[in-house]
């Protein structure tokens, strides 16, 4: 296991450096996010209603940083579709390593940064009015799950970087999934107000379960009005816990097939 922690923090600080160097990724990870919750919290934090009262803005606030951690599986993407379409990952493989070391490497590196997009995000959703009303262990509970999403989310930026090799595809598909997923969900609008067709859609949307669930511990309004967030512990369990699962496993497999 130390050998394991030494050769994944090698990778991580590869990868980081690489970030370094490129620095307008972690802009692309934040901006979208940011921009959601200027634009939304701003025009319509009059026009907006909040099921069980509650301040728009706030209620928008946890959209965004779910949509944050939806925003990491692009870059995470295409750098393991760079890795092995650049012919690195055989030079990975010519390494007495684990095969397991590049791709949690990957993920590690981009999990710090998204923690650090996490944080910016904060920043400007205090500045902007957001405020956690519940207590400390709460507030803590919901960035942890919220950070636990986004990694969850980076696995599955692993295995699109490496069933979609073309950097082209994945460059075209990944800003969809943060932004379609999140308006296909609860994350800023309250389901009474969506469509009756679109509402199911909504409320099984895992993105809805774990904007609310940011909620009910921040006590930011937005009451549970379904089954999914109204029993946020099972389905958040199965959920996250089948997507790390099943794509942890899929691209770890991947990996050694594809190198």
């Amino acid at each position: 296991m130390r050998r394991l922690a030494v050769e994944v923090s090698a990778v991580a600080a590869r990868r980081l450096r690489h970030l370094r160097r490129a620095p307008g990724r972690f802009l692309g990870i934040t901006l979208n996010p940011l921009l959601s919750m200027l634009v939304l919290g701003i025009l319509f934090q009059k026009s907006a209603t909040v099921p069980g009262g509650g301040s728009y803005q706030e209620y928008v606030f946890a959209g965004a940083v779910v949509q944050a951690g939806l925003a990491g599986v692009g870059p995470t993407a295409i750098a393991v579709a760079s890795d092995v379409r650049g012919g690195m990952a055989d030079r990975f493989r010519s390494m007495p390593i684990a095969r397991s070391t590049v791709l949690l490497g990957h993920t590690a590196a981009d999990f710090l940064v998204g923690l650090g997009g996490l944080a910016l995000l904060t920043v400007f959703g205090v500045l902007l009015g957001w405020r956690p009303h519940g207590g400390v262990g709460e507030t803590l509970g919901a960035f942890a799950l919220a950070a636990a999403f986004g990694y969850a989310m980076l696995w599955v930026g692993v295995v699109l970087g490496l069933v979609s090799r073309s950097l082209e595809t994945i460059s075209s598909i990944t800003p969809l999934v943060a932004t379609v997923l999140p308006f296909l969900s609860t994350a800023f609008v309250a389901p009474q107000n969506l469509p009756g067709w679109l509402r199911p859609v909504a409320e099984w949307n895992p993105v809805s379960v774990v904007a609310q669930t940011c909620r009910t511990l921040w006590h930011s309004g937005g009451g549970a009005t379904d089954f999914p967030s109204g029993h946020p512990v099972p389905v958040l369990a199965l959920t996250l816990g089948l997507t790390l699962l099943l794509s942890a496993s899929f691209g770890l497999r991947r990996y050694r097939t594809a190198v």
